[in-house]
C-alpha cells in the first residue's frame, strides 16, 4: 500500500512540476510585455518604475525556478523513468534550474533593472551619438555578466557561459568553426565581387519612401506570408524584434524614407520570428515542449524568409506589383528589383541592412569585440575605436559615427553577450532546412511566385514548430533534413546565387 501511495505520489509530481512551470512562464510573459511596451508605448519618463516592476518580476521567477519544491520535483521525475516528451520536459528544466539555482537572486534582480535602465540610455547615446553616454552601462553589463558566469561556472571560458544563455546544445567551439568557414568563403568571395565589372542593377529603390506607406506595404507583405493579425501586431521600434509566445506574437520594424528594403527585409525577418512562435504548441504552453529551440533554431526561421523567400526571385516577381501600388515612381522590373535586393554592398555600416554576405562579417565584428569584453582584453572606453577598425579590416569602411557603429544594435543595452554567433548558425540552419523543404514541396518556387506558401508552411510547423524543445539543436536539424547540422548547404547556395549574379568562377 506504500508502494502505491509513493507511486502515486510520484506521477503526481509531473503535474505539479507542470504547473510550477506554466506559472513560471505566466510570470516571464508579464516581463516580455513590459519589456515590448517600453521599447514600443511606454512615454519615455517612465524608465524608473518600469525598471523596478521588471527587476521585481525577473526575481520572482527565479525564485519560483531555483525554490527547493522545484529540486524535488525534479528528482521525484527522475526516478518515474519518463521517456520521450515528458524526458524532453525534464532534461530542459534541468537544465534551467541548475544554472539558475548557481546564481543569487540579487544579482538577477540587478541584472534586469540595470537592463532597463541601459536601454533607456541606450536610445539616448544612439539618438545623440553619444557612446560615452552609454559606456557606464555597458561596463556595468560586462560585470555584472561576468559575476554571472563565474556562479554558473567558474571553471570555463565565461563567454562560453554566455553563450549557452542563447544556445545550450551548440558548443561555441562549433560556432567558431562555422563563423571560421564562413569567414574564409566569404571574404575572398566579397573582394571578387567588388572587382567585378558585371553591372548589377543598385538602385532599383532610390528616391524618397514616404514612411507611412511604407508601414502600408510591410503591413500588405505581412498578410501576403501569412501573418496571425489576430494573434499578433506591427509597430515600430528604434530596433526591431518580437515579442510574444503561441497566443500573442507581436513585431516591430522601423523606417527609412531613404531605404525602404531595409524595413521590407526587418519585417520580413521579423515575421520569420512571429510565425516560428504562432505555430508552437499551444496545449503545452508554458512547458519546454510549447517553447521555441532556442536562438540558433529561431534565427534559422526569420532568415529563412528573409533570405530564401524574401530575396529570391520569385518573390519579387510576387510582391513588385504590391511594391509599385504603394509606390508609384518604382518602375524597375523583376529582375532589377532583386538585383537591387541581393546587391553586395560596398559601403554599408548597418546589420540589420546588410546583404546577405556581408552580414556574416558584421556578426564576426560584434563577437569578437563582446568576446574581448567579457575576457578583459578590451576595455569599453575602447570600443568605439576597435569597432572602426575592425570595420575597416573586414568591411572596407569606418563608420562616420558610433550612431551606425557600436551603437546600431540593441542587444548590449539589454546585456545580451553571446547572442550575435546565433544569427550566423541560424542562417546556415534555414539554408539547410529550406533545401530539405525544396526536395519534399513540389515547385516550391512556383508557389512562392504565386504566393501560395501554405505548403512551406505546413513543412515547417510540421519539422520545426511542433516539436517545441523536445529535441535538441542537431537532434532537431538531423530530424527535419535528414542529416547533421552542416555549412555545406549554405556555402553551396550563395556560391551558385552570387556566382550567377555576379559571374564569379565557382568555388567554395
Amino acid at each position: 500500500m506504500a508502494t502505491d501511495a509513493a507511486a502515486a505520489e510520484e506521477a503526481d509530481a509531473y503535474a505539479e512540476l507542470t504547473e510550477r512551470l506554466e506559472r513560471i512562464t505566466a510570470v516571464q510573459g508579464a516581463s516580455g510585455v513590459l519589456g515590448w511596451d517600453q521599447q514600443v508605448m511606454m512615454p519615455s519618463g517612465g524608465t524608473p518604475a518600469r525598471s523596478k516592476q521588471l527587476s521585481v518580476l525577473s526575481s520572482m521567477s527565479h525564485e519560483m525556478l531555483t525554490d527547493e519544491r522545484t529540486g524535488e520535483l525534479l528528482d521525484a521525475c527522475e526516478e518515474l523513468d519518463l521517456d520521450g516528451p515528458e524526458s524532453a520536459v525534464l532534461r530542459e528544466t534541468r537544465r534551467e534550474y541548475e544554472r539558475a539555482a548557481a546564481v543569487p537572486g540579487e544579482l538577477v534582480e540587478e541584472m534586469s533593472s540595470t537592463a532597463s535602465e541601459a536601454l533607456a540610455a541606450w536610445e539616448e547615446a544612439k539618438a545623440e551619438d553619444d557612446f560615452e553616454a552609454f559606456a557606464p552601462y555597458l561596463e556595468r553589463h560586462v560585470e555584472l555578466k561576468r559575476e554571472y558566469a563565474e556562479h554558473v561556472d567558474p571553471d570555463r571560458d565565461p563567454y562560453e557561459v554566455l553563450f549557452e544563455d542563447y544556445e545550450p546544445c551548440l558548443p561555441l567551439e562549433r560556432a567558431e568553426d562555422i563563423l571560421a568557414e564562413l569567414k574564409g568563403t566569404l571574404v575572398p568571395m566579397i573582394d571578387e565581387i567588388r572587382a567585378s565589372d558585371v553591372d548589377v542593377t543598385t538602385d532599383a529603390f532610390e528616391g524618397t519612401f514616404d514612411a507611412d506607406a511604407q508601414e502600408a506595404l510591410s503591413r500588405d507583405v505581412l498578410s501576403t506570408l501569412g501573418y496571425d493579425w489576430e494573434h499578433g501586431r506591427l509597430d515600430v521600434s528604434s530596433h526591431p524584434f518580437t515579442s510574444g509566445n503561441q497566443f500573442d506574437c507581436r513585431v516591430t520594424t522601423r523606417f527609412d524614407e531613404s531605404d525602404p528594403l531595409g524595413a521590407l527585409m526587418s519585417t520580413i525577418h521579423e515575421f520569420g520570428h512571429a510565425f516560428y512562435n504562432l505555430g508552437l504548441p499551444r496545449e503545452h504552453y508554458g512547458t519546454p515542449l510549447g517553447e521555441s529551440r532556442d536562438l540558433s533554431v529561431h534565427e534559422s526561421q526569420s532568415r529563412l524568409w528573409e533570405n530564401q523567400v524574401g530575396r529570391s526571385r520569385a518573390f519579387w516577381d510576387l510582391v513588385l506589383p504590391e511594391v509599385r501600388e504603394r509606390f508609384p515612381d518604382v518602375d524597375a522590373s523583376v529582375d532589377e528589383a532583386y538585383e537591387s535586393a541581393n546587391q553586395v554592398y560596398e559601403d554599408n555600416p548597418i546589420r540589420v541592412e546588410a546583404d546577405e554576405l556581408t552580414y556574416h562579417l558584421h556578426i564576426v565584428v560584434r563577437f569578437e569585440i563582446e568576446r574581448a569584453l567579457v575576457s578583459g582584453d578590451l576595455d569599453v572606453e575602447d570600443v568605439p575605436e576597435a569597432w572602426n577598425d575592425k570595420y575597416e579590416e573586414y568591411l572596407g569602411i569606418r563608420p562616420g559615427t558610433d550612431a551606425e557603429g557600436c551603437l546600431q544594435d540593441i542587444h548590449w543595452a539589454h546585456g545580451n553577450f553571446g547572442y550575435f554567433p546565433t544569427y550566423s548558425l541560424g542562417s546556415v540552419m534555414a539554408t539547410q532546412l529550406y533545401d530539405a523543404a525544396s526536395g519534399e514541396i513540389d515547385d516550391l518556387d512556383g508557389k512562392v511566385r504565386e504566393g501560395e506558401f501554405a505548403d512551406l508552411q505546413d513543412w515547417l510547423r510540421e519539422n520545426v514548430h511542433r516539436h517545441g524543445a523536445r529535441y535538441e539543436t542537431d537532434e532537431l536539424v538531423e530530424h527535419a533534413t535528414g542529416e547533421e547540422f552542416t555549412a555545406s548547404h549554405f556555402l553551396e547556395y550563395v556560391t551558385e546565387k552570387y556566382g550567377e549574379l555576379y559571374d564569379l568562377e565557382e568555388s567554395v
